[in-house]
C-alpha cells in the first residue's frame, strides 16, 4: 500500500482507541476502508484509511498521539471504567464493564438495550487498562457476552473494581 494510506490498526495505535471503536465510528460516517492483502499479517485483507478519510476520523473521536497530552500520550486516552448492573430487578447479577469516556453518553447508550440497567461504580481510568481490568474484576464469573457477565454478589464485583484500582496509578 502506498504512503497515502494508513492501516486502520495504525490508525487506532495512533488514535490512542481501539480498532473495533474505529470501525464504529467509520461505518457512522459512512467510510468504507479500503481492503487490501498485506504481507505483513500473513496474506490477510487489512483495511486502510487515506490521509483524508484519517482526518474525518480523527475530528469525530477527538486527540491523536501525533501530539501527545497527558491523556492520549501517557498510555491511552483516560477516562472512566464502569460497572453497570443490566436489570437490577429481574436479573441482579448480570453485569457490564467498560470504558468510557463520557459515562452519561455511554449510559444513553446502554439503555436503549437495556432501559432499567444503572451504574453501581466508576473509577478514573485509562482505554488501555480496559481488557485488564475487565479480566480481573471479572474471574470466574460467567461470560454472557463480550462485557457481560452474570455474578451471585454484585459486591463482590464492585469490591474486585477497588482492589483492582487502588492498585493503578493515578490518572491525570
Amino acid at each position: 500500500m502506498t504512503t497515502d494510506f494508513i492501516s486502520v490498526i495504525d490508525a487506532a495505535a495512533r488514535l490512542g482507541r481501539n480498532k473495533e471503536h474505529l470501525f464504529k465510528v467509520l461505518k457512522r460516517l459512512g467510510i468504507e476502508p479500503t481492503k487490501q492483502k498485506s504481507s505483513g499479517a500473513r496474506g490477510q485483507r487489512i483495511s486502510y484509511l487515506s490521509r483524508e478519510q484519517l482526518e474525518l476520523l480523527k475530528n469525530e473521536v477527538g486527540t491523536s498521539n501525533d501530539q501527545p497530552t497527558g491523556g492520549a500520550g501517557a498510555g491511552g486516552a483516560s477516562g472512566v471504567f464502569y460497572l453497570i448492573q443490566l436489570e437490577p430487578d429481574h436479573d441482579p447479577g448480570r453485569f457490564k464493564l467498560g470504558f468510557a469516556s463520557s459515562i452519561d453518553e455511554r449510559l444513553r447508550a446502554h439503555r436503549t438495550a437495556a432501559p432499567l440497567c444503572q451504574v453501581v461504580e466508576t473509577w478514573p481510568s485509562k482505554h488501555l487498562w480496559e481488557k485488564t481490568a475487565i479480566d480481573s474484576i471479572a474471574r470466574g464469573c460467567e461470560r454472557l457476552h463480550t462485557e457481560v457477565f452474570r455474578t451471585d454478589s454484585i459486591a463482590e464485583i464492585e469490591e474486585r473494581g477497588k482492589a483492582f484500582f487502588t492498585l493503578m496509578p493515578e490518572v491525570e
